[in-house]
């Protein structure tokens, strides 16, 4: 069942000037959401304006060249919004130094989620975690308000969901899946254009990067968990960036016997980036344990330990979890 979308759509119809954000990090699904629901309340005659707490991904920049709507987030730049609406994650953790803003902001606000994992960021909370995406949730957002869904909206809702199942792959695409990107390639989304823009557009430095970490793999607990690491000195060897990591969890998840996978990203603050997955185990209650969350089959986490240390109590915590 759809959520009940009213006491949204009367939030935003009180407000002229929402800000829409997203996680740090941005992905395919948020941003996605980000960039629909900015193309619908314009035309609504609304003035949204669409920013990311951290770097646009060499990835994701063909969303916008010129950065004509994705702008950077800064505390001043953004003075005159009247509310706040956060897509794609209710965790403090994931929200960076704009996480520190609007916890001292008066401005209202309004989450819009599909995770399991969330806390209490203030004011509405519309959480569906049966979505597979949150650009399932945009789209529902879109309809209630009577907006018109542009091609442009259709081909970025399309990328949400299919990027948030794994081009289809993963077990939250069902037939309610298909028949909303039937209905997105049906007001012009162009599925082709969007794979090749995502998977076939890596640069060398990405692939150098993926090899390093294909050497990496290992498995523990008789090759029921797999894992691979990148560490820091990897960017400067390899040519690199830390958005090139995004699909690395792919390979030891496609291991095969493997129940959990795991990669181990070094950062450059000291601590470690984890990623989860698996193919039954709950891995969002695992992420917690380490201050992440998320999904029960994918999830995060920033673990505050330095690299060999979070990695050897993540690995230990995924054998007793099995």
């Amino acid at each position: 069942m759809p959520l009940d979308w009213s006491p949204l759509v009367d939030f935003l119809r009180q407000h002229e000037r929402p800000l829409l954000m997203t996680h740090i990090r941005p992905d395919a699904d948020g941003m996605g959401a980000q960039l629909a629901l900015h193309d619908a309340l314009t035309a609504l005659g609304k003035k949204p304006r669409v920013a990311i707490a951290s770097k646009l991904l060499p990835r994701y920049e063909f969303l916008d060249p010129k950065r004509l709507v994705i702008e950077d987030f800064r505390p001043a730049a953004f003075a005159d919004r009247d509310c706040v609406v956060v897509l794609d994650t209710g965790t403090w953790n994931q929200l960076g130094d704009f996480g520190k803003w609007l916890q001292a902001s008066p401005l209202p606000r309004a989450v819009v989620d599909h995770h399991r994992t969330q806390d209490d960021l203030g004011g509405l909370q519309m959480v569906d975690v049966t979505a597979e995406a949150t650009g399932r949730l945009a789209h529902e957002i879109i309809v209630a308000l009577g907006a018109p869904l542009s091609a442009a909206a259709a081909h970025h809702l399309f990328m949400a969901v299919a990027t948030d199942t794994g081009w289809f792959r993963h077990p939250n695409a069902t037939p309610a899946t298909f028949a909303l990107c039937a209905e997105l390639v049906a007001r012009g989304a162009r599925p082709t254009e969007l794979y090749e823009q995502l998977y076939e557009a890596a640069t060398l430095a990405r692939f150098k990067l993926t090899a390093l970490a294909l050497q990496r793999l290992a498995v523990r607990a008789g090759g029921k968990v797999a894992y691979t690491e990148v560490l820091l000195a990897d960017y400067a060897a390899t040519g690199a960036v830390p958005g090139d990591t995004e699909d690395l969890i792919n390979y030891p998840r496609g291991v095969e016997g493997v129940e959990i996978a795991l990669v181990f990203i070094e950062q450059a603050d000291g601590g470690t980036k984890v990623s989860f997955r698996s193919r039954a185990a709950d891995v969002s209650k695992l992420a917690e344990q380490f201050g992440g969350g998320g999904h029960k089959l994918a999830s995060g986490a920033r673990v505050t330990r330095p690299f060999a240390e979070a990695r050897d109590a993540v690995l230990a915590a995924a054998q007793e979890l099995l």
